[in-house]
């Protein structure tokens, strides 16, 4: 039986460069869980949800199309928990059988239009049973388009008749520890000799706010807005790192900014505890 201790914090509530997508690299997976009994495939998936791959409307009124959304993901783990682990609740996570897929993924979770699947990061052989857990790291990319930065947004904020093509570089390193997936299907049951998906869920309307909700509405009082980031624009363009957000953003919403981080990771609605950046 393995186990893991955490510490929780709830999750929820010129020319703009181009970039185009890396070519996954093929990865073997590695079992830490008994190979006794039998086996299934376990599929893991990304999902920016439709936020991110059909755009939309921010907080202050800017409709965001995404270009390019890469996301950085390392030490993915999926695991069968008695008991279940609860994010908000447990400090602890108890592992009867886990999975992990070796190496550092980065995905693009603008890929595809409203009808496409989330994003396939890797799968793996896995016994059969309930996959109730999953957890994943986000570190600077080693190569590719985004190399060096843990998220990569690129896209173009429009209002009022004003565009803005935007790159947004972050490099801070974020660790999620996920519970059960709660969505609309059940996900991570998977059967002998069949196949079953685990989806780690980006909420990036955490970052800018839904302008299609009201401005009391907590997706939209925590959250930061498009128009600090459009103050940064130079020659009509933002091309900004985190270096540069701490420097030139206000102290408040740096602040802001650092905060909102640790609610991206999601397991569909379900919540997670991110361990790195809250214990800073």
């Amino acid at each position: 039986m393995g186990c893991l201790a955490l510490g929780v914090l709830a999750s929820c509530g010129g020319e703009s460069p181009t970039a185009t997508a890396p070519e996954a690299e093929p990865t073997e997976p590695t079992e830490t869980a008994s190979t006794e009994g039998e086996t299934g495939t376990l599929v893991i998936r990304a999902n920016g949800e439709d936020f991110v791959r059909q755009g939309f409307t921010t907080k202050d009124g800017w409709k965001i199309e995404f270009d390019n959304l890469y996301v950085s993901l390392a030490d993915i783990t999926a695991a069968q928990t008695d008991p279940p682990f609860d994010p908000e609740v447990n400090d602890t996570l108890e592992a009867k059988a886990e999975v992990k897929v070796d190496g550092t993924q980065v995905v693009d979770l603008a890929e595809g239009d409203e009808a496409a699947e989330p994003v396939a990061v890797g799968e793996v052989e896995a016994p059969a049973g309930r996959f109730n857990a999953l957890a994943w790291r986000m570190v600077p990319a080693e190569s590719g388009p985004s190399e060096g930065y843990s998220i990569w947004m690129q896209g173009t904020a429009t209002k009022e008749g004003e565009e803005i093509p935007f790159t947004v570089k972050v490099n801070e390193e974020l660790a999620f520890t996920c519970g059960d997936f709660v969505g609309d299907d059940r996900k991570g049951i998977l059967t002998a000799g069949e196949e079953a998906d685990l989806e780690a869920t980006f909420h990036f309307d955490h970052l800018f706010g839904d302008g299609s909700a009201p401005a009391d509405d907590g997706i939209n009082t925590g959250a930061l807005g498009f128009g600090p980031l459009a103050a940064l624009a130079e020659n009509g363009v933002v091309d900004v790192d985190s270096s540069a957000l701490q420097a030139e953003l206000s102290e408040a919403d740096y602040t802001a900014f650092l905060s909102i981080l640790p609610s991206l990771g999601h397991v569909g609605e379900g919540h997670c505890a991110e361990t790195k950046l809250a214990t800073l």
